[in-house]
């Protein structure tokens, strides 16, 4: 779901966001032509637009401090945003978290491309999704962009509004809802509307956790990994991000519909719970988050005997941070120098033959009334 954390306290009041202002906003340091670029859709043409969470713009404590900033300051994301938060962000998290977090993204980082795995996979997600609709007609054009950082959904927006495309889907990539993802992609879509004249009409694409496309590719691939293995695993993950409690105490439908996803694809995979597991990652601060967590479940586990360990990240449309460096290595670390043998993180569907079919089967479903679909 992100390159990052998800945390806060207190309830969101959009009615106090100010419109975002993107004209000061930092260019992609390589300029890149999109999918929508290299291929203008005719007048009255249909945008379909996949949105991912966001990166930095390189690997380094200038760039992760400043996406940081832009991230932390979604009061999706943060809902306490008082005095106390102030002095912790501007005080201890820019000025000391960076340089860290570069060190991570150092790690993972596309040095062919010089961008992070996330920027990589959602572009080619975008370029393989457009011959996939090219049975709808020309007047298709398909787009991607991050909720933070770069290419933005407003430069996207933008870009598909002047090339004629009347109505637009915009697609965010979160298997799961979640406010501090799905509807803070909402937030920045509706403040681009603001400030047209002559808008889109714009849909957007539901969470698709209980998709069964979605469900047979997280549960195909993983067997098609767990038999490329030198191992059985005794315990299989299904670790996904991590939320604030109290966030679902406040009515969102997170945690059910990780449950749900965890509870179709055991039955899909025939296994019971004990064999494959549901736990949350990637928390951050002090406040009691979604459990069981996924550092301490891989811990207990080698603890108990556990030998053999793999670990799936079904909530994640896209490798990223979280799972190829806070899953695949420091979860490792965690396993084997608690005891364990044998651990493996199993990607995400990335731009698989599995996981595009899943994505094409959501879009065309939701495309239905404006193209002729199959």
């Amino acid at each position: 779901m992100s390159d990052t954390a998800i945390t806060a306290d207190t309830p969101v009041d959009t009615a106090a966001e100010k419109p975002v202002d993107t004209a000061g906003e930092k260019p992609a340091a390589t300029p890149e032509r999109s999918p929508a670029e290299a291929a203008p859709a005719p007048a009255a043409g249909i945008g379909v637009l996949l949105v991912n969470l966001g990166t930095p713009d390189a690997a380094n404590a200038e760039s992760v401090r400043r996406y940081l900033r832009e991230f932390l300051a979604d009061r999706r994301v943060i809902e306490q945003t008082g005095f106390v938060w102030q002095l912790v962000l501007n005080g201890i998290i820019l000025p000391f978290r960076p340089r860290r977090k570069a060190r991570d993204y150092a790690k993972i980082w596309n040095r062919e491309k010089d961008e992070s795995p996330l920027k990589t996979i959602t572009r080619a997600q975008a370029e393989k999704l457009t011959p996939l609709l090219e049975p709808l007609g020309p007047h298709i054009a398909v787009d991607w962009a991050m909720r933070y950082g770069n290419p933005s959904i407003a430069a996207r927006l933008t870009i598909l509004a002047a090339q004629g495309c009347e109505r637009i889907l915009l697609v965010p990539l979160y298997p799961q809802y979640a406010a501090a993802t799905t509807a803070s992609v909402c937030d920045a879509a509706f403040r681009v509307l603001i400030r047209m004249r002559k808008q889109p009409a714009l849909r957007v694409c539901p969470p698709y956790f209980d998709e069964p496309a979605y469900i047979e590719a997280v549960a195909s691939t993983t067997e098609a990994e767990l038999a490329r293995l030198p191992f059985k695993p005794d315990v299989i993950l299904a670790s996904y991000h991590g939320m604030p409690k109290a966030y679902v105490d406040k009515g969102d439908p997170y945690y059910a519909q990780c449950a749900a996803t965890t509870r179709l694809l055991r039955e899909r995979l025939k296994l019971d719970e004990d064999k494959l597991r549901m736990t949350f990652q990637s928390r951050f601060g002090r406040a009691a988050w979604l459990q069981p967590y996924t550092d301490k479940t891989v811990r207990q586990l080698a603890k108990q005997g556990v030998q053999n360990l793999v670990v799936i990240t079904p909530g994640f449309s896209a490798d990223c941070l979280e799972t190829l460096e806070e899953i695949a290595v420091e979860n490792a670390h965690i396993f084997k120098r608690a005891g364990g043998k044998n651990f493996a993180h199993i990607p995400c569907l990335n731009d698989s033959d599995a996981g595009m079919d899943a994505i094409r089967t959501v879009v065309l479903r939701e495309l239905r009334g404006w193209a002729s679909t199959p």
